[in-house]
């Protein structure tokens, strides 16, 4: 898929935010704050944080517990004060060579001066996640065939 900013124009505090997360750093969370309000709040399958401190915490245990995190958006929404970004996040558990995707979107709404104020990410654990851990994998395969409408596409 082509980069977001291809096709057309995209909105500036969009940008600044994409620019962001495909580079992101152990290194830019020192400056975290000209992404983030002060006060900002993020929620995603496993925290519900806020402020500068409580989302510098969620990037700092990435960066602990995986290898290589990297993010690559694929496209972007932007209406208003809010933008809705579809990505790719990859990575390595420490210590395994393989690596994992996890397919995922966030939702942002900005302040007025372009920062984010509010980011919840939305991303399917059980099946990005949790069905790639042995003998839980089993189990969550399992739960998911017995109850589902019965016709289910793997996209993977």
């Amino acid at each position: 898929m082509a980069p977001p900013t291809a096709a057309l124009a995209i909105h500036p505090h969009t940008a600044k935010v994409v620019a962001f997360f495909e580079a992101l750093t152990p290194q830019m969370l020192a400056r975290l704050d000209a992404v983030y309000t002060d006060d900002a709040r993020f929620i995603d399958p496993f925290n519900d944080v806020s402020g500068l401190a409580g989302v510098r915490r969620v990037f700092e245990h990435m960066f602990e517990t995986l290898d290589a995190p990297r993010f690559e958006i694929l496209s972007t929404l932007t209406e208003g004060e809010q933008c809705f970004l579809l990505w790719n996040f990859r990575f390595r558990r420490k210590g395994r060579p393989a690596t994992s995707l996890i397919h995922g979107s966030t939702h942002v709404r900005f302040a007025a001066d372009g920062r984010i104020a509010w980011h919840r990410d939305y991303w399917d654990p059980a099946r990005e996640l949790y069905e790639t851990v042995p003998l839980l994998g089993a189990v969550m395969r399992w739960l998911r065939r017995r109850l589902s409408a019965g016709s289910s596409v793997e996209s993977r």
